[in-house]
């Protein structure tokens, strides 16, 4: 599949767009109307299924409140669940998220409903203050056009807005609420209890919270590697952002949501870039390479935002895609000249030992051409060689399965999820290359994917079948494309209004809307009062989303299967045999989870079960 932005030097670059009127409601367009609960097409079984869940309620209450684990799109006309419950019950490990959704249905309807979390107490009074607990609005938006054979036109979950005003609950219809616990690195093990207390004029109700901690940390560096998209520019243009100080506010905040994530954006350091001067007539030409700026801004990103990887922007690299290309070129001298050779050269060596020096070359890789075809792949390999030449020990990223014209030039295969071949990636791994993939507008269904109107496991079990294929990282083309330039030339998109992502450029004519897919390359939205583009500067942080947050719990679930793997590899010697067998067969991803690329799990108990399994079997290995 090809993804219709441009890169220029490993730069994506968006045709500006104009701001025009704040932000008006959510919810505001209707949907197609809603296929009837026992609608039995492939999206009607898993976005109307009914049978998860438990009811905290009494079954002749005028308000059914009910509670489910994270990993789900609750429909707002699904009915409540038969099976009852006492509390919500959370399991994690310190330095994670965890998350359950509070369901609350009114037979009348429900005006300003608000909810207040108490704080946690644990063993010996060990105490999680209510800080550490927060309470997001669940938000839905109008499908009109699904994105294939598994989606339905109706309201689908997706953004999730603070909760930090009164609501209103219509009468009839599921209004969750998106609870989200962060377990303190430090907290001591056991069992936790709170509350989160619900009130609605003269209506109120307690939902006990129970929540165990495992006896382990997660690392504050995830295991998987990544690289998102994340546009400055349409940041700053939603946000009404005119000076560089409140564009670094405001960029701040979604690098911290990007931490809070484990996710890594290509550029973390976009207003402290490396700096380059060529000197063509120099004796031999060289560049001079200042690290001034960009050292210190690095130095935060791995150290407070524990990024993974990073994109290294290359200068007269050249670059492109399928559709058209730039050959590489410095100053006047052109690739294949003496003096862009020497440049290039003098350029590409500086960098790669000042990474090295700094202990960062193993983050950094270079990506300057996108999703190349047969024609391009000439281009591509002289590219790849000079990279090669001049900076052996920096990764080379292409967007490509590994084809023979470009084999021992590229040592960082990311392809396309749909494309991933395990033969012949076992065959390139075995000579020390790296493994990403990444979904874009493709591959659809019956693959996981990232479209809102598909099932909630999907992320998640796409990073089970990352882990399951040695794959080191995901790469996701953007996380905050709000609007297509093309669809929209003299306006900015609403993405709580519209939740399709239109195609952008590539020869189309200004005003067409074609389809990629309802959220494609938009994992983020931007405040609620910067939603239609704002006049004026709202320097809000972004908000969430279910699949934000459910990508987040599959990078979480593999950090949990590359501690049960160090803890088998330094298993002490009286460990039992059984024991050790037992642990190595849980980092086998269960075909109840995923048993191929196509054939994966709607329901996410098998997840959640797995991953208890995991859970218990670090703690029995680790001291």
């Amino acid at each position: 599949m090809r993804m219709a932005t441009r890169i220029l030097g490993g730069v994506f670059v968006l045709t500006a767009m104009a701001a025009v009127d704040s932000a008006r409601a959510v919810e505001t367009q209707p949907a197609s109307a809603p296929a009837p609960a026992d609608d039995r097409t492939v999206g009607g079984m898993f976005f109307y299924a009914a049978d998860y869940g438990e009811l905290l309620s009494g079954p002749n209450d005028a308000v059914a409140v009910w509670w489910c684990d994270a990993t789900r799109k609750v429909s707002r006309k699904r009915m409540p669940p038969v099976e009852h419950g006492t509390a919500i019950q959370l399991e994690a490990a310190g330095n994670e998220f965890e998350a359950a959704q509070i369901v609350v249905q009114p037979r009348n309807p429900l005006a300003g409903l608000t909810a207040k979390a108490s704080e946690l107490v644990g063993p010996g009074g060990a105490r999680m203050p209510a800080d550490r607990v927060t309470l997001l609005r669940v938000a839905y938006v109008p499908i009109s056009v699904p994105t294939d054979e598994r989606g339905l036109a109706d309201w689908w979950p997706d953004p999730l807005p603070p909760l930090d005003a009164s609501i209103d609950a219509p009468a009839g219809e599921n209004q969750p609420l998106w609870l989200l616990v962060h377990v303190p690195k430090n907290a001591p093990p056991g069992d936790y209890q709170g509350k989160v207390t619900l009130n609605a004029g003269g209506w109120s109700a307690e939902v006990p919270v129970k929540l165990h901690v495992w006896d382990f940390a997660l690392p504050d560096r995830p295991g998987t590697q990544s690289g998102f998209g994340l546009n400055v520019g349409a940041i700053a243009r939603y946000h009404g952002l005119k000076t560089e100080q409140d564009k670094r506010t405001v960029f701040a905040k979604y690098m911290q949501s990007f931490a809070d994530h484990r996710i890594s954006p290509y550029n973390p350091v976009p207003f402290d870039p490396i700096g380059f001067k060529f000197e063509p007539k120099a004796s031999p030409p060289r560049c001079d390479v200042d690290f001034s700026k960009f050292d210190p801004a690095m130095a935060e990103a791995i150290g407070k935002y524990h990024i993974a990887s990073f994109m290294l922007h290359v200068p007269g690299m050249g670059g492109g895609t399928f559709h058209d290309r730039v050959a590489g070129q410095i100053a006047d001298f052109k690739a294949g000249t003496p003096e862009y050779e020497a440049m290039l050269s003098s350029m590409l060596g500086q960098i790669q030992e000042h990474l090295q020096a700094k202990g960062w070359l193993d983050l950094a890789y270079t990506y300057w051409f996108d999703e190349p075809e047969e024609k391009d792949y000439p281009f591509v390999r002289e590219g790849m060689e000079r990279l090669k030449k001049y900076a052996p020990h920096l990764r080379r990223l292409l967007t490509e399965q590994p084809a023979k014209e470009l084999l021992d030039v590229v040592d960082l295969w990311c392809p396309v999820s749909g494309d991933f071949e395990p033969v012949i990636a076992a065959e390139r791994m075995a000579k020390g290359e790296q493994f990403w993939w990444y979904l874009c507008c493709g591959p659809r269904s019956p693959f996981c994917t990232l479209f809102i109107d598909h099932p909630a496991t999907s992320l998640r079990v796409w990073l089970w079948q990352t882990w399951q294929r040695r794959i080191r990282g995901i790469l996701i083309w953007e996380a905050t494309y709000w609007t297509s330039p093309t669809a929209f030339p003299d306006s900015l998109q609403n993405p709580y209004e519209d939740a399709m992502s239109y195609r952008t450029g590539y020869g189309q004519q200004p005003g067409t809307k074609a389809y990629w897919g309802n959220g494609d390359g938009r994992f983020l939205y931007p405040p609620l009062a910067a939603a239609r583009g704002s006049e004026h500067p709202v320097l809000d942080g972004p908000v969430s989303s279910l699949r934000w947050e459910l990508l987040r719990e599959g990078v979480e679930d593999v950090d949990y299967l590359h501690l049960l793997k160090s803890a088998v590899a330094a298993a002490r010697p009286d460990i039992d045999a059984g024991l050790l067998a037992q642990a190595k067969d849980l980092l086998t991803v269960p075909p109840e989870i995923t048993r191929s690329m196509t054939d994966w799990t709607f329901d996410s108990r098998p997840i959640y079960e797995h991953r208890r399994k995991v859970a218990a079997m670090i703690e029995r290995l680790t001291p």
